[in-house]
């Protein structure tokens, strides 16, 4: 998963992306090793994450979906760090501490859709 966003007040791009979690050392030193050549400030990161997943082919014609998977995370309390979507899924990355609760509160709101 990879986003990237920019501040329109600042104008600071921030790139954030996921990998496996045993990646993560070596990872964060080798974007460390390219931080002066790209002009990157600083280096952030988090091994304690968790990436959940909402897909299907109704996505495209149904926003109702992802609207469900919001309201149904923001309901039980829990905090997305990273949004990403297409048009067959919206991911989202939360907090690993949090992760159960919102695998929870997304197959209570979609039970009746999983296959």
């Amino acid at each position: 998963m990879i986003v990237q966003s920019c501040d329109g007040y600042q104008g600071i791009t921030s790139i954030s992306f996921t990998i496996p979690r045993q990646q993560y050392q070596q990872c964060l030193k080798v974007v460390e090793s390219f931080k002066q050549q790209f002009g990157v400030h600083t280096v952030t990161g988090s091994p304690q994450i968790c990436k959940l997943s909402v897909s299907g082919i109704g996505l495209r014609s149904h926003t109702s979906v992802a609207i469900g998977m919001f309201q149904a995370l923001a309901n039980s309390g829990v905090n997305v760090d990273m949004i990403n979507t297409s048009e067959l899924r919206v991911n989202v990355v939360v907090d690993s501490a949090s992760a159960r609760q919102a695998l929870a509160s997304l197959t209570e709101r979609f039970q009746h859709s999983i296959a």
